[in-house]
């Protein structure tokens, strides 16, 4: 017993030197998704971080496999805060349910730090679908059911599962049409060879504003500020719909406190400077209500738990 004691105060020690002494050396950001949102948001953080931490924060790209590749190699990396991980929704709430043989426990396995991006979806119609409000949609699904279909960016998906939700709350039955990506659903439904999407925020709002789709709802029970004229699905009808895309700051599992909490306030000052908030909202986010590392792990189980059962309803299986 007393040697276990002693290890205990032992570890406790260097863990606190550590944090103490931290950071000496360059930081590495593991960013699952390159190319896009995740990866822009990545750099706007490692940026404000290595300002404010006066030691490199270089974002390094490990795509594949969904971003399971990524979130795996930072759940398995040292807990010593110079390797995080941007962990997203698909990484740490969806594929917990698509993947069954995931490597990594999305919650045992990281340290939870910071919600950086929540961006709303946006229910967007083809312009000859003949439909004006969810309500005309859901009037419509009814009657024609199986005969209404929509894309998303692929099996698993918000988007996906987003129109799952919302064939459950309406009693319509609809056929997803997966693709590869977001582009290429997108680009058949402005071809008219997709009736509908649930599109991300940053996506949809050009092809809205230019008039190439019809915005009906946003997947948020709170009005976007980039569309505030247009109604939210609860507004609409479907109670308690609410759905978005997020990413956030994420470490290895016992990393220490003392890192934990210095860069969850370091990330939420970045996230505050007027500049870092510029590039960030014009990504189609607000400001997250999520602001400590409790919270946010709390918002993670909420949404693996909501997804568990979307997942669950839609049969849906990894592409």
């Amino acid at each position: 017993m007393r040697k276990l004691l002693l290890s205990i105060v032992l570890l406790s020690a260097a863990q606190t030197a550590l944090a103490q002494a931290w950071p000496a050396r360059p930081i590495r950001l593991i960013c699952p998704y390159p190319g896009g949102p995740v990866e822009l948001s990545s750099r706007i953080v490692a940026q404000k971080l290595q300002e404010a931490l006066g030691q490199p924060v270089v974002v390094e790209n490990r795509p594949g496999a969904g971003g399971v590749i990524g979130a795996d190699y930072v759940a398995k990396a040292a807990p010593d805060g110079y390797t995080l991980l941007m962990g997203a929704i698909a990484t740490h709430a969806i594929n917990p349910s698509l993947m069954p043989s995931l490597p990594y426990d999305a919650m045992r396995d990281f340290r939870h730090i910071a919600l950086v991006v929540q961006v709303p979806n946006v229910l967007v119609v083809n312009n000859d679908l003949p439909v004006k409000s969810v309500k005309d949609l859901i009037a419509l699904a009814r009657t024609k059911p199986g005969q209404l279909d929509f894309g998303s960016g692929s099996t698993g998906s918000t988007g996906h599962l987003a129109g799952e939700l919302f064939k459950q709350m309406t009693g319509t039955f609809m056929v997803h049409i997966p693709y590869r990506s977001s582009a290429p659903a997108v680009a058949d439904m402005l071809a008219g060879r997709v009736h509908l999407m649930f599109d991300n925020l940053a996506s949809a709002l050009p092809n809205i504003k230019a008039g190439k789709v019809r915005a009906l709802a946003v997947t948020t029970t709170r009005r976007t500020d980039f569309l505030p004229d247009l109604p939210t699905l609860d507004e609409s009808g479907l109670k308690g719909f609410n759905l978005t895309t997020w990413w956030g700051l994420m470490a290895p599992a016992k990393t220490p406190n003392e890192i934990v909490n210095r860069l969850s306030a370091e990330t939420l000052k970045a996230m505050d400077a007027p500049d870092a908030r510029e590039r960030l909202r014009n990504l189609g986010s607000a400001t997250p209500g999520v602001r400590t590392p409790e919270a946010f792990s709390a918002f993670i189980e909420a949404e693996k738990t909501l997804y568990a059962r979307l997942v669950k309803v839609s049969g849906a299986k990894p592409d």
